[in-house]
């Protein structure tokens, strides 16, 4: 279980990462780099972008709390929803979210299955 904790883990801290982006770092260099964003474009969808940021906080915040407890029940749904918003993301927006964020989610995933 060991790896399950960890990948868990990994992916909590993602999302932690891509709140403080979404949230504190939008219009900011790094933000308007990793969104490849334009300065007026990332301007006009700061909000949308802290609204966001603030579900990738309660993603992280779920899986810790899963984790904390030891209640792999809430660490599965959790990574569910990573899986599916990834995949949604992938979808909508941009192909590499899903290996940025739903990847990582199924590697958890599969270490909770196996372990």
């Amino acid at each position: 279980m060991l790896i399950a904790v960890c990948l868990t883990v990994l992916v909590a801290l993602l999302h932690v990462y891509f709140l403080v982006l979404e949230m504190f770092l939008w219009t900011r260099p790094l933000g308007l780099k990793t969104f490849r964003n334009s300065p007026d474009k990332a301007a006009a969808t700061r909000v949308l972008a802290a609204n966001q940021g603030l579900y990738n906080g309660f993603l992280a915040a779920g899986l810790l709390w899963g984790l904390a407890t030891s209640q792999w029940n809430v660490v599965v749904f959790f990574l569910l929803c990573v899986v599916i918003a990834g995949a949604y993301g992938a979808w909508s927006v941009n192909k590499r979210i899903f290996f940025v964020q739903s990847v990582p989610a199924v590697a958890a995933l599969a270490a909770i299955l196996v372990g």
